[in-house]
C-alpha cells in the first residue's frame, strides 16, 4: 500500500486528495476543495490574474501542510484548462514548485480526459469486469464520461479504459464570463441563447470526434453535475455519499437548469447544497449538462463523486 497526494488545479477550484492505494482500492485520508477562481478573466485576457494566483497559492500552502503531516510517499500536481490557456503560466509553475517541491504538470486536454475517465469509472470497471458482478445501479459500459469544468468540458468514451476523447472550451466559468457577466440578474434570454449556441457548436465537434452513440451509460463529473444532483435529490445539505452514483433524469436536469438560469444570484446562493463559490456559474454548468443529454439522447446521468482527482491519485501510485 502507498499513500499518495493528488492536487487538481482547475479553472474554478483547487482540490486535494490524500489517499491510501493498494489491492485496487483507494481509501480517502483527506479530501479538500477550495474555490479560488484561478481562471478569472483568462478567456478575455489570456493571462492568470495576480490576485487569482495568490488565492490559489494560499490554498496550496495549506494543502502542503496536510501532505507533510500525513506523510504522503508520492505527490502529483496537475493543472488543467485555465493554466493551459495562460501566456504567463510559468508564474504558476514556479509558485507551485516552491510550495510542494515538485514540478506541476500542465496537462493537455487529452491527458485530462484520460485522468477523468480513470477516476470516474475505476470502481464501475473493476466491480463488473474483475468480479463478474453487475455494475452499481445497473450501469453498463461503454461509458461516456463528461467532466464539466470551469474552463473546459471533457468527453471520454470507453469500456475499461479511455478509447476516444476530446476536450472542448465550454466550461461553466468561461461561458459565464463570456456571455452572462453583464447580462442582468437573472440573465437575459438573449445571453442564455448565446451560451446555448456556444455549447451546441462544441457538441457538434464532440460528435465528429467521439462515437457518443455507442455509449450505454452517461457518467457526469465535477461540481456543476454534483450540485445539480444535490438539488434534484432535495438534499438539505451537500452529502457526497448520497450524490455518488445517484441517477438523475434528463427531465429533472432540464427543469433545474431552467430554474437556475431564471434565478437571481442571491436565490441561487440560498440553495442548501450550493457552494458559495459556485452560485454565479451553476446555471451555465447545468445548461451544459442539459444540452449534452438532449443532444445525445441520454435519459439519465449517473453522477460520480470520483473524478479527475482520483485519476491523478491512481496515476501517482503507479509512477
Amino acid at each position: 500500500m502507498i499513500r499518495v497526494a493528488a492536487i487538481d488545479c482547475g479553472t474554478n477550484s483547487v482540490r486535494l486528495l490524500i489517499a491510501d492505494i493498494g489491492h485496487d482500492r483507494l481509501t480517502d485520508v483527506e479530501r479538500r476543495m477550495e474555490i479560488v477562481r484561478l481562471g478569472q478573466g483568462v478567456d478575455k485576457t489570456g493571462r492568470l490574474a495576480p490576485e487569482a494566483l495568490e488565492r490559489t497559492f494560499a490554498a496550496m500552502r495549506g494543502y502542503a501542510e496536510l501532505v507533510e503531516r500525513h506523510g504522503a510517499g508520492a505527490i502529483r500536481v496537475v493543472a488543467t484548462s485555465a493554466t493551459r490557456d495562460a501566456t504567463n503560466r510559468q508564474e504558476f509553475v514556479d509558485g507551485v514548485r516552491g510550495i510542494f517541491g515538485v514540478e506541476p504538470e500542465v496537462v493537455t486536454g487529452d491527458e485530462e480526459a484520460e485522468l477523468s475517465f480513470t477516476g470516474a469509472t475505476h470502481d464501475l470497471v473493476h466491480f463488473s469486469f474483475e468480479t463478474g458482478l453487475p455494475t452499481p445501479e445497473g450501469t453498463r459500459p461503454p461509458y461516456l464520461v463528461v467532466d464539466i469544468g470551469g474552463g473546459s468540458t471533457e468527453f471520454v468514451l470507453g469500456m475499461t479504459h479511455a478509447e476516444a476523447g476530446i476536450s472542448v472550451d465550454i466550461g461553466c466559468v468561461r461561458l459565464t464570463e463570456r456571455h452572462l457577466r453583464d447580462a442582468g440578474d437573472p440573465p437575459s434570454a438573449e445571453a442564455i441563447e448565446a451560451v446555448t449556441a456556444d455549447i451546441d457548436d462544441a457538441l457538434d465537434r464532440v460528435a465528429a470526434e467521439v462515437p457518443v452513440e455507442r455509449a450505454l451509460t452517461l457518467v457526469g463529473l465535477a461540481g456543476s453535475v454534483t450540485t445539480v444532483a444535490g438539488i434534484a435529490l432535495g438534499l438539505p445539505e451537500y452529502d457526497p455519499k448520497k450524490i455518488h452514483h445517484a441517477r438523475i433524469t434528463a427531465h429533472d436536469v432540464h427543469e433545474i437548469a431552467q430554474r437556475l438560469l431564471g434565478m437571481t444570484g442571491a436565490q441561487r446562493a440560498a440553495i442548501p447544497v450550493m457552494h458559495p463559490g459556485r452560485a454565479d456559474v451553476i446555471g451555465t454548468g447545468a445548461l451544459i449538462l442539459d444540452r449534452v443529454m438532449a443532444r445525445y439522447g441520454f435519459g439519465e446521468v449517473v453522477v460520480s463523486e470520483r473524478d479527475i482527482l482520483d485519476g491523478i491519485a491512481w496515476s501517482a501510485a503507479k509512477s
